[in-house]
């Protein structure tokens, strides 16, 4: 009878260890839910150098687009351009 219920108090400590300890079950979820996440990150951020790359080789050999990201981004005017500002 005594070893039946060491065995029991044994299982059940070995259960709660298993579940509840480090590396038990709950950790091994919450891991796998941060490595969910920081896979998708990583996955934005090569999307992300991706289109910088393509961006680095266009203005490196498109004058066209190089022209376009000078006045679009940097607000140039080319020569012989009419420039209008208005004032409030």
């Amino acid at each position: 009878m005594k070893v039946g219920r060491y065995l029991v108090i044994f299982l059940l400590i070995m259960g709660f260890l298993i579940v509840f300890g480090d590396n038990g079950l709950i950790d091994n979820f919450v891991l796998k839910e941060k490595h969910s996440i920081l896979r998708d990150a990583n996955m934005q951020l090569v999307k992300e150098n991706n289109k910088l790359k393509q961006e680095i080789a266009l203005l490196k050999s498109n004058p066209k687009h190089i022209e376009a990201t000078a006045r679009n981004d940097l607000g140039m005017v080319k020569k012989g351009d009419i420039v209008y500002k208005f004032v409030n």
